[in-house]
C-alpha cells in the first residue's frame, strides 16, 4: 500500500540521518570535503556498499524499495568528496560487481573490522543499517537473515545486540503494517463502503463523492466561499481514499 511504502522510506532516509552519517567515516575530514582516489574497497564507504549489495541481492533480486536506498546512499555518500561524482561512480560499480558474489562476504567483513576495530558503536549502527535494508519490503527472507547473520559474527558483534535490533525491526514494521491497516479502514469509511466491496462498487461511490463535492459544481451552486473550501479540502480526502484503497488492491 502506497501510505505503508512511504512510511517506510520515510523510516530508512531518517535512519540514514540519525544512525550512520556517512560523515562520521574515519576517512572524511569534518571540515573540508576529501579528494578520495584511492580502492574504496580498503574505504568504509566502499565496503558498506559492498555489504549492503550482499543483503539487497540476498533473495534473488532487488526490489524497487532497496533501489530508492541504494540510490539515496550513493548520493550521500558521494557528496562528502570534493570528487563526488567520481566516488558516486565507483560506489555503482562496487555495487554492481559484489551483489553477484556471496564468496566474499567474510573477507569484506575483515577489512571493514580492522578499519573500526576501536568502535563497536559504528559496527552496531552498520548491522541496524543493513537490516533494515534487509527488512525493508516487509520480507525478512532466510537467505536473507543467513547473510545478515555471517556480516554480523564476522564483524564481532554480540549475539544479544543482534537479536535485540531484528526484534526492533520485527515490531516496528508489525506495527506499520497495523497502523496501514487501520488508515485504510478509514479510506473505506470515507467513501462510504467496506473492504468486501468490488471494483466496480468502489469506481462508483468514488465518482458520486467527487461529483457531490467537485468545487466546480459547488461554485455552480452560488455556494460561499466557505464552503467551496471545504468543498475542496473533502475532495482531496476522498481522492487520498480512493487512491489507496486501489494501491492495496494491487
Amino acid at each position: 500500500m502506497k501510505f505503508l511504502v512511504l512510511l517506510l522510506v520515510a523510516f530508512v532516509l531518517y535512519l540514514i540521518s540519525r544512525s550512520y552519517k556517512t560523515e562520521k567515516f574515519v576517512n572524511i575530514n569534518l571540515k573540508v570535503k576529501d579528494r578520495y582516489t584511492g580502492d574504496l574497497m580498503h574505504h568504509e564507504a566502499g565496503l558498506l556498499v559492498a555489504l549492503m549489495a550482499k543483503v539487497a541481492k540476498a533473495d534473488g533480486q532487488v526490489s524497487e524499495l532497496e533501489a530508492q536506498v541504494l540510490q539515496h546512499t550513493f548520493s550521500d555518500i558521494s557528496s562528502h568528496f570534493e570528487n563526488q561524482e567520481e566516488i558516486r561512480e565507483k560506489l555503482k560499480e562496487i555495487f554492481s560487481k559484489e551483489k553477484d558474489s556471496f564468496d566474499n562476504t567474510v573477507d569484506v567483513c575483515n577489512k571493514l573490522y580492522k578499519l573500526t576495530s576501536n568502535d563497536y558503536t559504528k559496527r552496531v549502527k552498520v548491522l541496524e543499517y543493513l537490516l533494515n535494508l534487509a527488512f525493508i519490503d516487509k520480507d525478512f527472507s532466510k537467505t536473507e537473515e543467513m547473510i545478515v547473520e555471517d556480516i554480523a559474527s564476522a564483524l564481532k558483534i554480540k549475539q544479544s545486540d543482534y537479536e535485540n535490533i531484528v526484534q526492533n525491526f520485527k515490531n516496528f514494521y508489525a506495527n506499520a503494517a497495523q497502523n496501514a491497516s487501520k488508515t485504510l479502514d478509514e479510506a473505506y469509511e470515507i467513501l462510504g463502503i467496506n473492504v468486501q466491496s468490488d471494483d466496480k462498487t468502489i469506481k462508483n461511490a468514488y465518482r458520486a463523492l467527487v461529483k457531490k463535492y467537485h468545487p466546480d459544481i459547488i461554485t455552480g451552486q452560488g455556494a460561499s466561499q466557505n464552503i467551496i473550501d471545504e468543498a475542496t479540502s473533502k475532495l482531496q480526502e476522498i481522492n487520498e481514499a480512493y487512491q489507496m484503497i486501489k494501491e492495496s488492491k494491487k
